[in-house]
């Protein structure tokens, strides 16, 4: 019943200056342990979530990534890199990359939502009315099996879309294919280091929020609470 780091980040202001002793490092680490894709599909395993389901959402996201990107490859996009002769014009790519970045991120947190179970058995454990366990567990599971079969039919739906566009993509534009693979790797490259970049200043507002439990800063609480969401 102790508390894994998604519970402790997401404490309410009283209760986290009663059992959150963390430092900042510390802090900083839970939250890339817990949101960002690689270490979250991968490493962390003390959390409440199925570890087949986090690393086939890794996957997807990076097939999502391969075909948003693929889906901005236009007539005009194909003059340039004709313009340019094949040279790969970052430049010109940059707004793109930006574009298909955004758009994955928004279809891997609504593939989150549909998939992870985490939310779901924190607010089954915090539970204070014990009437019913039994049917509320019963429940529980009935809700996780639809989320799941719900996921994986999405998933298979979209590999089969994705994956049939990708490869006539790549039989009628076989020298673009560079371009493409480096735009889905820069693309999914920034979800590796924009929230490291962002993870570094939540815990800048929360570690003095709750340093001294007789100074009340909750509004720095909040701040980090906020923050954090991202």
């Amino acid at each position: 019943m102790e508390y894994n780091d998604v519970e402790l980040n997401n404490l309410s202001y009283n209760l986290a200056l009663k059992y959150d002793k963390r430092t900042y490092m510390q802090y900083f680490i839970s939250l890339l342990k817990t949101k960002h894709i690689l270490f979250f599909s991968f490493f962390y395993k003390i959390d409440y979530n199925s570890k087949i389901v986090k690393k086939n959402l890794f996957f997807i996201g990076f097939i999502l990534s391969y075909a948003v990107n693929a889906l901005f490859f236009n007539d005009e996009t194909m003059h340039k890199i004709y313009e340019d002769k094949g040279t790969f014009n970052f430049i010109y790519q940059l707004p793109q990359i930006i574009y298909s970045f955004l758009i994955s991120s928004i279809l891997n947190a609504l593939l989150n939502l549909l998939s992870l179970s985490e939310d779901d058995i924190v607010n089954f454990k915090q539970l204070k009315d014990k009437n019913n366990l039994n049917k509320r567990a019963s429940d529980l599971k009935k809700k996780l099996y639809r989320k799941f079969i719900s996921f994986y039919i999405l998933g298979f739906i979209f590999l089969l879309c994705f994956g049939y566009y990708l490869s006539m993509f790549g039989a009628i534009y076989v020298n673009t294919q560079i371009h493409l693979i480096k735009d889905t790797l820069i693309s999914f490259g920034l979800s590796f280091l924009i929230p490291m970049i962002i993870y570094i200043f939540p815990g800048i507002f929360r570690i003095p929020a709750l340093s001294n439990p007789k100074k009340k800063r909750k509004y720095l609480f909040v701040i980090s609470k906020i923050i954090q969401i991202f």
